[in-house]
């Protein structure tokens, strides 16, 4: 939970890993790697800076809550640097700082990540401390009384935000009866019912080899990443022992939700049925999504409902292909006596794009930006190492940096005219609301 960073890390962690003299993020080289022990992962070496950054994921996430436990991920996180094989929470975190160790962990539905920087002449020790985190976390009955107190105090805080009440409250109306329906961080009787022996039994269940996907980029070779590798996964489980997470669509008919808080600014989400990542007609919803409202104030929600109208400071979309289910979803914020006018627009917009799809500009805009800004996401040896490891969990193929570009300069303005009649179901759309919100009520379609 408790994270020291050093200033002489955290500059290092910024610095351009690569100097790309083309657009191209394809100027690296990725190595696939199998360890001595067969754990498998991607490298990018690059000498140049004395610092590896390590990323990593399980497959399992908070959808592996126990039941009765939701928020059991999320506590997992704040519990890795709280003390591991012989060292107290206070030894482990002053380990950490005295060789500039970044180590950290986060959950989401899908996944458990975990990600190491680390100087390479601390690499040895860094590792270590990775290792025991990972394979022998203490738990230690005040480590985990001092977590709990300060995820109770994250809920509490939560409740009143509407930002959180509607994230919390849209997954329910989204996934009812299903893990993803679940509140992530729990609830304050979930959160408070959690013991040390639920957050090892966890562990045991989701840290294993099968469910694993590593990527190391920086200052280190592929021989010496199998010895890493080894080390620090080699004496986990075999397999996990997951829990099968069924595949769920939204519910149908459409509907529009508002739950009530006495706050000025109403916030609200929306979502429909998406396409998963593997669909192949996912990277046409993505250039259309870019369209739509994944492209800031180049985005058409943006131009109607902010620029053009005035109603809102902020109004987005996004795809998001999970394992289990895809939602194309998005959100707005605005007065309450505004935000029924946005909702018109938004669903009117997304209707319109249904009907008549893209301008040739936004077309050709929308491709141009996408290939163009793809080199900015590998400018950092962390973000090099994010992005692989998203490829990775996608099942892309280590290939795939060099032919995305090529994929989205292939898709044609009657690409974008057919996903958008399949994708933008209007009739379909599920609005929720938080706030005081004027002239509107819950309904069904």
């Amino acid at each position: 939970m408790l994270r020291r960073f050093t200033a002489v890390l955290l500059a290092l962690v910024t610095l351009p890993l690569f100097a790309f003299t083309t657009p191209e993020a394809h100027a690296m080289k990725i190595q696939a790697v199998k360890s001595p022990g067969g754990i498998e992962a991607w490298l990018v070496e690059e000498h140049s800076v004395p610092l590896i950054a390590l990323r990593f994921a399980f497959s399992g996430g908070n959808a592996q809550d126990a039941t009765g436990k939701d928020g059991l991920a999320n506590f997992m996180t704040g519990m890795m640097d709280e003390g591991a094989g012989d060292l107290t929470a206070v030894q482990f975190q002053q380990a950490m700082e005295n060789i500039a160790m970044r180590m950290g962990f986060e959950d989401s539905r899908d996944y458990l990540y975990g990600s190491l920087e680390t100087l390479t002449l601390n690499r040895d020790k860094a590792v270590e401390l990775l290792r025991l985190a990972i394979n022998k976390p203490r738990f230690d009955a005040d480590a985990v009384e001092r977590v709990k107190a300060q995820l109770l105090a994250n809920l509490a805080f939560a409740a009143k935000s509407p930002d959180q009440v509607l994230a919390k409250e849209f997954s329910a109306l989204l996934y009812p009866d299903h893990p993803y329906g679940r509140p992530s961080s729990g609830t304050a009787e979930t959160v408070g019912s959690i013991t040390g022996a639920d957050l090892e039994a966890y562990r045991r269940r989701v840290f294993a080899r099968s469910n694993l996907k590593v990527v190391a980029v920086g200052d280190i070779d592929a021989k010496t990443l199998g010895v890493v590798l080894d080390q620090v996964f080699g004496s986990l489980p075999a397999k996990a022992e997951l829990t099968p997470v069924p595949a769920v669509a939204l519910p149908a008919g459409g509907q529009l939700k508002v739950v009530e808080m006495n706050v000025p600014q109403s916030v609200a989400s929306f979502a429909v049925n998406g396409i998963t990542r593997k669909d192949p007609d996912f990277i046409a919803a993505f250039v259309l999504n870019q369209i739509i409202g994944g492209g800031g104030f180049a985005s058409r929600l943006m131009e109607e409902v902010r620029e053009k109208r005035g109603l809102a400071y902020s109004v987005y979309s996004y795809l998001q292909p999970m394992q289990s289910a895809s939602v194309f979803a998005g959100g707005v914020a605005t007065k309450n006596e505004e935000m029924a006018q946005s909702i018109e627009v938004i669903r009117s917009e997304l209707k319109r794009m249904a009907d008549e799809g893209p301008t040739k500009a936004e077309w050709e805009n929308s491709r141009s930006f996408l290939t163009g800004s793809y080199a900015l996401r590998f400018d950092t040896n962390s973000k090099i190492a994010n992005q692989l490891l998203a490829i990775q969990q996608d099942d892309l193929g280590i290939d795939y940096v060099d032919k995305r570009n090529a994929q989205i300069e292939a898709i044609t303005i009657d690409d974008l005219k057919r996903v958008a009649k399949r994708l933008l179901k209007s009739d379909q759309l599920i609005f929720m609301v938080v706030g005081k919100p004027k002239n509107l009520a819950s309904s069904k379609s």
